[in-house]
């Protein structure tokens, strides 16, 4: 905190001088008109020159200062991993803007089935593969949270896209997930096992992503990635899961977008 001695910002010691000097002088010459005993216009000319204000220059080249440049813009830091460009300018943008509202969040980049965990300053916590909706799509159906699995058709087994407020919490089985959407009932969890023949597992083991769509639209991830990266990041907080769109584009899904400059800053 600064001392209440301190002398207030403002022009150095000089040009102080030089406007009080002026100040001065202007006011005799001012009282000298009043009196009808005025020095001579070009006296007059000089004495109004001498009290303007005077230009910023350069102390050692008498050359006009140059405008300030534009703040630099951030940027969200992915170390040595491996991310599409679409998900870099997308984590970008959050730490630019600080749309995460000081909270960790979560990038989903449906498209190369891949999930990305930020802490609040935009750090990389953790990245791993997902297996997603099976349909390809960037909504939910009306009211799906509340049908049971078995009414909810292959098309409508979709991931939506967005922005969404998350927490920790438990299931109906006692299980703990990281709830994106309550209403949808979607949420990040732990791989489970589901049938034999959809081999979840197995499926997010490849280096291939077209095999990662099998979910009814939860996010499914590793457990050891699960358990080492996201109940770390999210415990004791809300933070924001962003979900990439697959058939919209992101100014679309997230209105206030913006791409953010190659000439950025990563977090220090």
């Amino acid at each position: 905190m600064m001392s209440s001695h301190n002398p207030p910002a403002g022009p150095d010691k000089p040009l102080l001088a030089a406007r009080i000097c002026g100040g001065f002088f202007l006011a005799i010459f001012l009282a000298m008109m009043a009196a009808g005993i005025g020095p001579a216009p070009a006296l007059a000319a000089s004495i109004a020159a001498s009290t303007a204000s005077p230009s910023l220059v350069s102390a050692d080249s008498g050359q006009k200062q140059q405008a300030l440049p534009a703040p630099v813009q951030a940027r969200a830091w992915f170390g040595q991993e491996g991310a599409s460009a679409e998900a870099r300018q997308f984590a970008d943008w959050v730490v630019d803007s600080r749309d995460n509202q000081g909270m960790p969040f979560i990038v989903i980049d449906k498209a190369d089935a891949r999930v990305f965990v930020f802490a609040a300053d935009g750090r990389l916590r953790g990245a791993a593969a997902a297996l997603l909706g099976l349909a390809r799509g960037d909504d939910s159906v009306p009211d799906i949270g509340n049908r049971p699995l078995a009414t909810i058709r292959p098309e409508e087994r979709t991931t939506p896209a967005g922005r969404f407020v998350a927490a920790l919490d438990r299931n109906l089985h006692g299980v703990e997930i990281l709830w994106v959407d309550y209403d949808s009932a979607l949420s990040l969890h732990r791989v489970v096992a589901g049938s034999a023949r959809e081999q979840r597992a197995q499926r997010l083991a490849t280096p291939s992503t077209q095999d990662n769509r099998i979910s009814y639209g939860c996010i499914n991830v590793p457990v050891g990635f699960y358990n080492k990266v996201v109940n770390p990041a999210f415990t004791g907080t809300n933070g924001i899961v962003y979900i990439l769109p697959e058939t919209r584009s992101l100014a679309a899904t997230f209105p206030a977008y913006y791409p953010v400059s190659s000439t950025v800053a990563s977090p220090s």
